[in-house]
């Protein structure tokens, strides 16, 4: 099992950047495919970005595209979101989530098996 801890989430106007970052232990990610989500108030958690296990392929909800970037530091056992151009609609608690290692996962939260706690991302217009 990976534990999971999620951080950078904050207040910011429309328009601005942050980083989220999602710090790991228990297990080395480096062998797990690793994505973001986001819940706002009265909505199902929805997808934002995936990697996989290598870090050769990235996937992106349509909102996001050309907005976020997910990447991950192995050596830091830390995964990655930056957003960019943040908009209101944005506005929501974001999780990490971990897969099983070596396999693959898709935009369905129930091919991962490890969340984190959440960081609240609220974007003010």
């Amino acid at each position: 099992q990976v534990q999971l801890v999620e951080s950078g989430g904050e207040l910011v106007q429309a328009g601005g950047s942050l980083r989220l970052s999602c710090a790991a232990s228990g297990r080395t990610i480096s062998r797990y495919p690793m994505g973001w989500f986001r819940q706002a108030p009265g909505k199902e958690r929805e997808f934002v970005a995936r990697i996989t296990w290598n870090g050769g392929n990235t996937y992106y909800a349509d909102s996001g595209k050309g907005r976020f970037t997910i990447s991950r530091d192995n050596a830091k056992n830390t995964l990655y979101l930056q957003m960019n151009f943040l908009k209101p609609e944005d506005t929501a608690v974001y999780y990490c989530a971990a897969g099983r290692e070596y396999t693959s996962t898709t935009s369905n939260p129930r091919t991962f098996t490890d969340w984190g706690q959440g960081t609240q991302v609220t974007v003010s217009s």
